[in-house]
């Protein structure tokens, strides 16, 4: 029987396995690559191999294979219910052990690291990796293994492998896989006790069922007062898309003892935003605050004020801002219209406005009152600049609040624009000025000066001329790099357009530059429909009143 190989993918609900493999036995005419001591000592950091998804069961002191026989002196001082027996082949023989029969699939690292000792044959996972974390391994015969006959025989089992980048087919080496698996963990271990989510848009729900599966199962999307049942019964968290729950659930979720995950759209996302009703490429989960909320701390903000930025994932970083950058992707996705002419021999500004009852410029805004005082304070801050105006395309498009007449735009600046591409726009001004609009991160990255009226989440580094008042959170120096390493990385979920796996960063950035989002379905027509009527109302109206 042709052993399954150590590095393995996670059952992705509702993914083909051969979408997900990321292994294979290795055929007869296979070459094995010899597999190092770095490729172990990446395995023991990151956790990863053998069913790395599964339970978690907590107090086993003692953890035994079924069918492998254990003397009664191993037993001393443990009760039955510190025993884990995990299942093995139909038919095993029980040898009458009193103890706790495990589920099938368990996280082998969570058993064994929580072990005084392993009781099972010298090939299995359990065996594997307590010669990893130097747990003691028994075997049949009542004989402790010696760990350095384990290390030899898990490298035997790795090199039994071929591997496959799941996202391009490409061979890659164990090491690559290691990684893609770890991306995998943290993105699993982050879903880890969400009991229910509710405020989902319906047609966003397949989408965040698979950004907030666990490696068992998703949460059942359910009414926030039932949310909050649930989680509480089962003493785990309740997700939240925070617009789209009663303003009281928070409150009631504290009240309850129930902790809320506050779930929100990432910083690379699928073409055509929320107003074109295209699911999500990325999302946030953030289990303190949310990252746009400046009046309270956050998942984001606390990574950035405290995190041990790594050289390998600083240089990650910047591998992957200048991916971006080259690509041209944007949240907004990539603009074919006519650049506007700047003046010569000008100081020029750029001012983004946004969506002026979005939750990021009501509770990031720093008291600046809409789009209108916006503009009027980019004025008094750049009395001498020729400023053009850049409306929000939500707004544009009819579908959310904050559209200003011309007239009311030309008091304070000198031009509008709606068709430049941005950020061609952004590269061609002297300075970019924003309330809390994600333009302002993106301009960072592409290295541009950045003025900030309100304090969204890339304020307060240093790396930005900061007019609100700061908060006392904030305040350490970080490079763009750090930024983007927290920003793209660390904090957000990547959902494939193409395999709908979990994926770093990087593929979503090369998905976006060659175009692969979602088909343009009914839905998403009547949505344009929508917003162009609304749109044609609000101008009559303009219209109508002069």
């Amino acid at each position: 029987m042709t052993p399954v190989p150590f590095l393995r993918s996670p059952p992705f609900a509702g993914i083909a396995s051969s979408t997900a493999a990321i292994s294979r036995s290795a055929d007869n005419g296979d070459v094995a690559a010899p597999v190092s001591d770095e490729i172990l000592a990446l395995l023991s950091q990151f956790r990863v191999g053998g069913d790395f998804w599964g339970h978690r069961p907590h107090g086993v002191h003692l953890v035994v294979r079924e069918g492998v026989p254990v003397d009664g002196g191993a037993l001393a001082g443990l009760w039955p219910q510190q025993i884990g027996i995990v299942p093995g082949t139909a038919g095993a023989p029980t040898y009458g052990l009193q103890g706790v029969r495990l589920p099938a699939c368990c996280d082998p690292w969570a058993l064994v690291a929580q072990a005084r000792a392993v009781h099972a044959t010298g090939d299995d996972d359990l065996a594997l990796i307590a010669g990893l974390l130097d747990v003691p391994l028994i075997g049949p015969d009542g004989v402790q293994v010696d760990p350095a006959m384990l290390r030899m025989t898990l490298k035997a089992r790795l090199a039994a492998a071929t591997y496959r980048d799941c996202f391009t087919g490409a061979p890659v080496d164990a090491a690559q896989v290691i990684m893609q698996l770890a991306d995998w963990r943290r993105h699993l271990d982050g879903n880890r006790g969400i009991s229910a989510a509710s405020g989902m848009a319906f047609w966003k729900r397949e989408a965040i069922g698979h950004f907030l599966w666990d490696g068992l199962e998703a949460p059942p999307f359910l009414s926030a007062r039932r949310g909050l049942r649930r989680a509480r019964q089962q003493g785990g968290a309740l997700a939240i898309w925070p617009s789209r729950v009663p303003p009281e659930t928070v409150g009631e979720a504290a009240a309850m003892g129930v902790p809320v995950a506050r779930v929100e759209d990432g910083f690379l996302r699928s073409r055509g935003l929320g107003a074109a009703l295209h699911p999500p490429g990325s999302v946030v989960v953030d289990r303190t605050g949310i990252y746009y909320n400046a009046r309270a701390a956050n998942d984001l903000e606390t990574l950035l004020a405290t995190h041990d930025f790594p050289q390998t994932l600083v240089d990650r970083a910047a591998r992957l801002r200048h991916r971006v950058c080259m690509a041209g992707v944007t949240k907004y996705g990539q603009e074919a219209g006519q650049m506007i002419v700047l003046p010569m021999g000008r100081r020029t500004v750029l001012a983004v406005g946004q969506v002026e009852d979005d939750l990021s410029v009501r509770l990031g805004g720093a008291g600046v009152d809409g789009n209108l005082d916006f503009l009027a304070r980019v004025r008094r801050a750049e009395p001498d600049a020729w400023i053009v105006y850049r409306p929000h395309p939500d707004v544009q498009a009819g579908h959310r609040k904050g559209h200003l007449p011309d007239a009311s735009v030309l008091a304070h600046a000198d031009a509008i624009d709606t068709g430049a591409p941005l950020m061609e726009l952004v590269q061609a001004v002297d300075d970019v000025h924003v309330l809390s609009s994600l333009t302002g991160f993106e301009a960072l990255m592409r290295g541009c000066a950045v003025t900030v009226h309100g304090m969204p989440f890339y304020a307060g580094w240093g790396l930005t001329r900061d007019l609100a008042k700061a908060t006392g959170r904030r305040g350490r120096q970080l490079s763009v790099d750090q930024l983007v390493a927290g920003t793209l990385i660390l904090y957000p979920r990547y959902i494939d357009p193409v395999t709908r796996l979990p994926c770093g960063p990087e593929v979503m950035v090369d998905r976006m530059a060659n175009g692969s989002t979602p088909p343009v379905t009914w839905l998403i027509r009547l949505r344009m429909l929508q917003g162009k009527l609304r749109r044609f109302m609000t101008l009559f109206a303009e219209f109508l009143h002069g």
